[in-house]
């Protein structure tokens, strides 16, 4: 059985390569959602036309990331959003809430300095992880049923 997981969330440090290396040997399938910041930003503008007015030209960009967002995530087992350390990651509080609401096993991923602010999130999830590595060791469990060690 194929395990598709989509990561979702912080943008600015590797730990979804981390997961992914780690998970090599596991039957996964990875989505995620375009981590390259400009493109992210830009695709709207590019794709549709360019916007003098700032509010419109990040719109158009979210509305067309929100396509891809929300079919990686709906077409997902398990989805897991990592909120960092500098940044405000508001879009990762959004696919955490979609995901729950449509029902998919969700697993949080931050340091224990969220552990107050992101309190309701971490109750829609399964898991809350602190590292990568424990993002992993569940995939491993949830499909061998294997103990880490």
């Amino acid at each position: 059985m194929t395990l598709k997981v989509y990561l979702s969330g912080e943008i600015h440090t590797d730990w979804r390569e981390q997961i992914i290396d780690g998970a090599a040997s596991l039957d996964v399938a990875f989505n995620s959602p375009v981590t390259h910041h400009e493109s992210s930003d830009d695709c709207g503008v590019k794709i549709l036309g360019a916007e003098s007015n700032k509010y419109w030209h990040d719109h158009k960009g979210a509305m067309v990331n929100a396509i891809r967002t929300r079919k990686g995530i709906s077409d997902a087992d398990v989805v897991v959003v990592r909120f960092g350390e500098k940044y405000k990651q508001w879009n990762a509080a959004f696919d955490a809430g979609f995901a729950a609401a449509l029902g998919k096993s969700l697993i949080v991923l931050h340091g224990a300095d969220h552990q107050h602010a992101l309190k309701e999130v971490d109750a829609a999830a399964l898991a809350v992880a602190e590292e990568p590595a424990q993002v992993v060791e569940i995939l491993r469990y949830v499909l061998s049923g294997e103990l880490p060690g």
